[in-house]
This record gives structure tokens, C-alpha cells and sequence, in this order.
């Protein structure tokens, strides 16, 4: 068991997990809990050794919480991944990386708002207050890691400026955010969309 790459989760105490089929595992003599979080990290402890890891399921997909591997692995990729980090082509490198996502940002933000604006489709009379709702709008829905529908790939953008502009003014405009719903299959949905 221990030399293989598994999916587990974490069990009631610290230190214990359960694995896929349900049975009950504590991790290896010499073996330590990486954190999620430096990808850089992950993927050099992953190559080095197998590796158990931790997931959870986050509505309906299953996020990873860390990895479980032998505590020399962790601390030499560690170790690999600061020494890279420190050269100044790594510095150039990541300078460049930033530029060109910021780059991408930028561009996605523009086409997005456009994308709500042509969504809102005031009279030309009422161009000024629909560029204005519609940078609103977009500040709102499309900052990198908002989890909101703007950051979606899954629709098409008209799509997604659609959803971002009814989101926006359910929460804006009605008592959504202070209703109670209760927590039964189908009610969010209905008090999102009333008939």
C-alpha cells in the first residue's frame, strides 16, 4: 500500500485517513503532510516517490488539501524548488509570466464588458450609464479566482456576461442575500429564478 499513489481522505483525528474502498490508513513511518498550495512543490515530491493524496469533495468536484509523502522528498523539492526560484532567469522568467496573464486579463475584462453592455442593450440616448453599469458589472464578475460565472469556460461569453448581469442585479437589487432558503435540492434555484 504504502508504495503506490492514492487517493484519500482524512479521517477523524489528525494523522489518520480513509482511503477510496473505506478502509482506514495512517501514513508510513517517516512520512510528513504537505499542504495544497505551492504547485511547484507538489509536482517535484509527486516525481520523486509515490505520494498519497488528501482530497475532499467541495460541492460537486473534489479539491486536494495536500499531499502525504516521505518527509526527505518534501524537504528536498523543497529545497530544489527555493534554489531555482533564486536565479535571476527564474526572476525574468516569472516577471514575463505575470506580464503576459495580466496581458490576457486585461483583454478578457475589455471583451466582457462589451459583452454586457451589448447584453443590456440600453437606447443610445443612455450610453453613458450603460458603459457605467457595465464596468460596474464587470469590476464585479471577472477578477481572476472570483468563482463567479464571468471566470466559467464552460459557456460562451455572451453567455456568461448574461448570467453575470442577472446575478448582479438579483443581488442589488432584491433581498436574495438576506433570504433563508432552505437547504433542500431545487430552492436556491427557484428563489434565483421566480416565476
Amino acid at each position: 500500500m504504502v508504495h503506490q499513489h492514492l487517493s484519500v481522505s482524512p479521517g477523524p483525528t489528525e494523522g489518520t485517513l480513509y482511503s477510496e474502498s473505506g478502509e482506514k490508513l495512517t501514513p508510513p513511518e517517516g512520512w510528513a503532510f504537505l499542504p495544497a498550495g505551492d504547485a511547484a512543490v507538489t509536482r517535484r515530491v509527486k516525481s520523486k516517490s509515490p505520494v498519497w493524496v488528501v482530497q475532499v469533495k467541495y460541492r460537486r468536484r473534489m479539491i486536494s488539501k495536500g499531499i502525504w509523502a516521505p518527509a526527505d522528498n518534501i524537504l528536498v523539492a523543497k529545497q530544489e524548488v527555493a534554489a531555482k526560484r533564486s536565479t535571476p532567469a527564474y526572476a525574468n522568467e516569472r516577471k514575463r509570466e505575470l506580464a503576459r496573464r495580466q496581458a490576457k486579463q486585461t483583454a478578457y475584462t475589455q471583451e466582457f464588458n462589451d459583452e454586457v453592455i451589448k447584453f443590456l442593450n440600453f437606447h443610445p440616448r443612455y450610453e453613458k450609464e450603460a458603459r457605467r453599469l457595465g464596468k460596474i458589472i464587470t469590476t464585479h464578475a471577472t477578477p481572476v479566482g472570483s468563482g463567479t460565472v464571468a471566470r466559467t469556460q464552460r459557456i460562451p461569453i455572451n453567455k456568461r456576461a448574461e448570467a453575470a448581469v442577472i446575478a448582479w442585479m438579483r443581488h442589488k437589487t432584491t433581498a436574495y442575500d438576506s433570504m433563508k432558503i432552505s437547504r433542500v435540492k431545487g430552492k436556491r434555484r427557484e428563489a434565483r429564478f421566480p416565476r
